[in-house]
């Protein structure tokens, strides 16, 4: 039948050799080097110390990540990853919102100082509320960040608070050259119409999307109830989907790592140095 698969073209692939040291490390920041008011605004996912050092994150084998984390960055005595969530559903009991924690758990034993945009009282996107306090929390929060992850449930496509992040505030681009992951719940069966579409958005806003990305199907099967005692409630329940979950996150601080040093890199565009020179000759 031949080489259907086009075997013969494939790049040789190494296999890093895990070492045990990171196994099973975590660099989440703790109470005491945190900032208060940053901890209880926008970590809403941080649980209890008895169940993050014992619940199904703290048993993940990320080492080849949290090396990356120390001896690229903490070792280094650089600033931590910064990562800004968000999520698109204000339901009492929103599967996005609860997959969107589960996200920024993993993300916060890696290092990455988190945080969680709440779009409750977010205004509906016009040409007049720019300054509403929201938004520019919003935009503020956008161009402290190093990367974004995005969360959306199928219903509708997409999350309405992207459109208030502009492309460009005067000579600013708030977006470009950052890093972003995505993610989605479905009611229903396995479906990739949310992430597909935020790929797009993320191309749009000049963002650099990683190439795995989340799909989780029946959503509400995946959780366990708010009042379930084990790891604190409403927790993924083990599955393949979690564990893509986790390979998104993984792969996502792999990628910011090794672009953020680079990122003023992207912000240097042809056009732009042509169209500035023009201006200059005028």
């Amino acid at each position: 039948m031949g080489d259907l698969n086009n075997t013969l073209a494939v790049r040789e692939h190494l296999r890093s050799v895990v070492d045990p040291e990171y196994r099973f490390r975590s660099f989440a920041v703790t109470a005491l080097d945190d900032d208060p008011a940053v901890r209880q605004r926008y970590r809403p996912f941080l649980l209890d110390d008895e169940i993050s050092t014992s619940d199904w994150i703290a048993k993940l084998e990320l080492a080849t990540a949290a090396k990356m984390v120390e001896t690229e960055i903490l070792s280094q005595g650089k600033d931590r990853l910064r990562v800004l969530v968000l999520y698109g559903s204000l339901r009492t009991r929103s599967y996005s919102k609860l997959l969107a924690y589960e996200a920024s758990r993993i993300l916060f034993r890696l290092g990455c100082d988190v945080r969680v945009y709440d779009p409750s009282g977010l205004p509906v996107k016009d040409d007049q509320q720019h300054d509403h306090p929201k938004v520019q929390e919003l935009r503020e929060l956008s161009k402290w960040s190093d990367g974004h992850v995005w969360v959306s449930p199928e219903q509708h496509g997409n999350l309405n608070q992207i459109d208030w992040i502009p492309l460009s505030t005067g000579s600013v681009r708030p977006t470009q050259g950052r890093t972003l992951a995505m993610a989605q719940v479905n009611g229903g069966s396995q479906s990739f119409n949310a992430v597909n579409s935020l790929r797009i958005l993320g191309r749009w806003m000049r963002m650099f999307a990683i190439p795995n990305q989340s799909s989780v199907p029946q959503a509400w099967t995946h959780f366990t109830d708010a009042g379930d005692p084990a790891e604190g409630g409403s927790r993924l329940r083990p599955s393949s989907n979690r564990d893509r979950l986790v390979d998104c996150m993984e792969e996502f601080v792999k990628y910011t790592i090794v672009m953020r040093p680079h990122f003023h890199l992207f912000g240097d565009r042809f056009s732009e140095r042509e169209e500035e020179a023009k201006k200059l000759k005028k």
